[in-house]
């Protein structure tokens, strides 16, 4: 014991002592020194049943090693952001409305209106009554038609045929509050009455 305890200071000195000037211990200082090593020994293997382990530096790598590797497994179980879910992201269409918004007969080109590109808005809902406008090319609604009508029929298009006649070029419209057949380019700005709106187009 007492060699194993000279060698273990021997080993402290050469590592932690070697620029520092160590003066020799008298042999009642070393007695004392063992005395309260074995001392200390002992309170901690009576205290801790089982005498803490040291570790050296394979343990050390072993257990960053299995830190990291929780580390991994964990990561699998959430979703990454790869760079195909970006490119399909930013490939969906974006939404757009007409400005301004424009009605047309049959012979005028239905989509995004603007004032350079003239088009009838094919997504047209009214704000009155919250329906989709519906239309219906080369026809006109019958004089007869009425609050009445539209508000019992829509938007059930096989109904609402027995109120249509036909006329080439022209375009009816109709939501369950309002009506209006069409043809040439009209602007909705010129027409205060109808609470219509462009609903979006996906380009």
């Amino acid at each position: 014991m007492a060699d194993d305890l000279d060698a273990l200071l021997d080993e402290v000195e050469s590592k932690f002592c070697r620029n520092v000037s160590v003066i020799s211990p008298s042999p009642s200082d070393i007695k004392e020194t063992k005395r309260k090593t074995e001392g200390k020994s002992r309170t901690q293997c009576s205290t801790n049943q089982v005498p803490r382990k040291s570790f050296d530096e394979d343990d050390i790598d072993s257990l960053l090693e299995d830190i990291l590797d929780d580390g991994d497994s964990l990561n699998l179980d959430m979703p990454k952001a790869t760079k195909n879910d970006c490119t399909s992201s930013l490939s969906q269409p974006a939404s757009r409305r007409c400005c301004p918004v424009f009605l047309g007969g049959s012979s005028v080109a239905t989509g995004v209106g603007t004032s350079t590109s003239q088009r009838a808005c094919s997504q047209l809902r009214c704000t009155s009554c919250d329906f989709r406008v519906m239309s219906f090319d080369d026809h006109e609604w019958d004089s007869s038609c009425d609050y009445l009508f539209f508000r019992n029929n829509m938007p059930d298009r096989q109904k609402l045929q027995a109120k249509l006649k036909r006329k080439r070029t022209s375009r009816a419209y109709a939501c369950q509050c309002s009506w209006r057949s069409t043809l040439i380019l009209t602007d909705l700005r010129d027409q205060p009455d109808l609470k219509w709106v462009c609903g979006k187009h996906k380009s």
